[in-house]
């Protein structure tokens, strides 16, 4: 009996004292800003980023979609939808939820640039098999033009600019008039724009580009990241004047009490992972003129 009371203390103490994110509970009890999506954890997502495209009819790739229909709905003002995603810190999967995101909202038919803004530790090329020798930082120098940076990916209508070479000032780089053209040249050609921004808590730079953007978008990660870092980063973004559209949880487990369950997936499934089926939907929409790239598109396989 004491062994079983000595076990229970040290469980509810376990519980008291952990102050990292779990479920989407923890994330309400933190701001009022809508969670946009929850992205399931997989323990092979570092041998296939791009789920949407490696595997579409997994739920995690149906939970991308979901995340793609709700962002359909941040429709807050008129105008080009550009959009940041960033995070509190460091692998929190804010790359691939980039990525995956901007796949999903091309499956519909709608024109998305892709844009790694992270100047630092740029990971978008990786994951989507491109060269990203020439990009952002080229085009903000004025070394080459937008349209000549511009890589299309896959079939779909996916336009990819990588970051380039990583430059000394990337903060300024991404303040500069140079970004104010670049974003408003993007704008006016796509119906999406995406940019994978660095953390919030380490570099200024999401906050600078986000102040020129719709909003940023966080994703946070479940069972990592810890509900002062998801503050500061509310924080940074509030005292920047940066609007905070809303956050995605990603890493959620998928076992146990603070498991993220695929119910609402299961009709008409032709897939089924840990017992939980899925189907995937699609919905057309209309295509604008892009301005011109060059098709160096490959896709990881």
């Amino acid at each position: 009996m004491i062994g079983l009371a000595l076990g229970l203390a040290i469980a509810m103490l376990r519980t008291v004292l952990d102050n990292r994110i779990h479920t989407l509970h923890d994330i309400e009890t933190l701001t009022d800003r809508p969670v946009l999506g929850g992205i399931a954890f997989d323990p092979d997502a570092a041998k296939r980023p791009l789920i949407v495209h490696a595997d579409p009819r997994s739920p995690r790739a149906e939970s991308f979609r979901s995340l793609r229909t709700n962002l359909q709905f941040l429709d807050l003002d008129s105008g080009p939808r550009i959009f940041v995603v960033s995070s509190a810190g460091p692998g929190e999967g804010k790359s691939t939820t980039t990525a995956n995101l901007a796949i999903a909202l091309a499956e519909t038919g709608a024109r998305v640039a892709l844009i790694d803004g992270d100047l630092r530790l740029p990971r978008v090329a990786d994951y989507l098999a491109i060269e990203g020798g020439v990009g952002l930082t080229d085009v903000l120098i004025g070394r080459v033009d937008v349209a000549d940076a511009l890589q299309k990916w896959g079939t779909t209508d996916l336009y990819v600019l990588p970051s380039g070479q990583i430059p000394p000032n990337p903060s300024e780089l991404l303040g500069s008039a140079a970004m104010d053209q670049v974003l408003a040249s993007l704008g006016e050609y796509f119906d999406y724009v995406l940019i994978d921004a660095p953390p919030l808590l380490l570099v200024t730079d999401a906050a600078v580009v986000g102040s020129k953007t719709r909003g940023v978008i966080i994703a946070a990660a479940s069972g990592k990241t810890k509900k002062q870092e998801l503050s500061g980063a509310l924080r940074a973004l509030e005292t920047a004047g940066v609007q905070m559209l809303g956050i995605v949880v990603t890493m959620l487990p998928t076992k146990g009490p603070d498991s993220y369950g695929y119910g609402a997936y299961t009709y008409g499934a032709t897939h089924d992972l840990d017992g939980d089926a899925v189907t995937g939907s699609r919905a057309a929409k209309s295509r604008k003129k892009a301005p011109r790239a060059k098709k160096r598109s490959t896709a990881r396989s």
